[in-house]
């Protein structure tokens, strides 16, 4: 009975990864534009993003 879920979870996380890299880009480059257009600094923005706010 496990199986099935497990063959399912393990074809959806193949298939969905690259979308997911993707998608870990495209919001990194968005971080540096909104910093660059607001005169945020840039390593305060990425500090922000990776950990919190300071």
């Amino acid at each position: 009975m496990i199986g099935f879920p497990m063959a399912v979870s393990a074809y959806l996380l193949v298939r969905l990864e690259p979308l997911i890299r993707e998608l870990q880009k495209s919001v990194a480059l968005l971080t540096v534009v909104v910093a660059r257009q607001g005169d945020v600094d840039l390593e305060e923005a990425r500090a922000i993003v990776e950990g919190g706010v300071k």
